[in-house]
């Protein structure tokens, strides 16, 4: 059974699927629901079409580890880090470093 946020994000995104925001927040929600697979995807499609600041790609590091999948987490830590310096959000840049030093040393 799915959330109702779930189905109001699934079909707002459904109704207009290049709408950057739905599609983000639907990939939280799915984060939420532990639904990895489905949050990786709705997350590079955001990613792809979205200048983000680095949350979105500390978001899609979160379902990439919790998939095993440690480069492509990597990957997204070092793309958030590099879009947070762009935008100037040290703490966000500080927080994906963290991260990330955690991941290689878990590695």
């Amino acid at each position: 059974m799915t959330s109702p946020k779930l189905d109001i994000f699934r079909a707002m995104v459904a109704k207009n699927p290049t709408n950057a925001l739905a599609r983000f927040g639907l990939a939280n929600e799915l984060l939420k629901s532990e639904l990895w697979d489905e949050a990786a995807e709705h997350l590079r499609t955001y990613l792809a079409t979205h200048d983000d600041e680095g949350n979105g790609y500390g978001r899609l590091a979160q379902a990439c580890e919790a998939l095993g999948r440690r480069p492509e987490a990597r990957d997204a830590l070092q793309r958030g880090i590099s879009a947070a310096q762009r935008f100037g959000h040290p703490g966000l840049a500080n927080e994906l470093a963290s991260r990330l030093e955690e991941l290689e040393e878990d590695a």
